[in-house]
């Protein structure tokens, strides 16, 4: 009889406990992002942040999803995948119209200008939708034509994960040509941090695919490089502090 209770709480543990996970592999990601859009929000000012690491994800979550449809993976992932885009979408609103509020004579800049020298720098918030639609549609078609392929399927995995594992790149580089972290929001970079060694753990705990927790791991190497970069630009300043009247901070997953 004591076995039998034990055996139902153990159950009810792992029940538990799974669920507490499937929920954090869910949410965990956005995270990050919520004290970086309050400092934009408060500091009307959007220059620490680079909208390139919404491009990377917005793209490697649309791979992922399509993904799902040669290959099956766990449900978690697939939720977590949308709720990335909506908060990239979110963050990609709030720094478009911040930039048109403090950049109100530059010439507007529009998608359908089909000018690459401004690729992801356009004026309005419409304009990033009618790329990242553009990029689902063509993708989704390209996916559908090429299912049955198993080489385009594992490949197609790769390079989302690939994608995403890139993710703090854009920042990292963007850090490096402003010689200074500032405007970066450190609690952002240690939950990027934090959150990628869980997400990889995850993965080989459920025997995700392998192209997952590699490209996992990869991705918490990046993270520490941004938080070396947070570490050498404080500890030997390349450039004179700004006495602007946002607050300093660091930023990145």
């Amino acid at each position: 009889m004591d076995e039998v209770v034990v055996d139902q709480i153990m159950n009810v543990a792992h029940q538990a406990v799974s669920w507490i996970a499937s929920v954090a592999i869910i949410f965990g990601g956005v995270v990050p992002y919520i004290p970086q859009y309050r400092d934009i929000r408060r500091t009307q000012n959007a220059e620490g942040f680079s909208t390139y690491v919404c491009l990377v994800l917005l793209v490697a979550n649309i791979l992922r999803i399509l993904f799902r449809f040669g290959r099956f993976f766990e449900t978690p992932l697939l939720w977590q995948s949308i709720i990335m885009i909506i908060t990239m979408l979110i963050m990609l609103n709030l720094c478009t119209s911040v930039r048109l509020t403090s950049e109100l004579n530059t010439k507007r800049r529009s998608f359908t200008d089909f000018d690459r020298n401004y690729f992801w720098s356009w004026s309005g918030f419409v304009d990033y939708l009618q790329c990242v639609l553009a990029f689902t549609v063509l993708a989704a078609y390209v996916t559908y034509l090429l299912l049955d392929s198993v080489l385009f399927v594992e490949s197609l995995g790769f390079l989302a994960v690939f994608t995403e594992a890139m993710l703090g790149t854009p920042q990292l580089y963007c850090n490096f040509q402003n010689k200074s972290t500032e405007g970066m929001s450190i609690k952002m970079v240690l939950m990027w941090t934090s959150g990628d060694t869980f997400k990889s753990g995850y993965f080989l705990l459920t025997q995700a695919p392998v192209q997952f927790w590699i490209c996992g791991l990869l991705q918490v190497c990046v993270d520490l490089a941004i938080l070396f970069q947070v570490y050498f630009y404080s500890r030997f300043p390349q450039k004179p502090v700004s006495h602007t009247t946002h607050t300093t901070s660091a930023k990145a997953l």
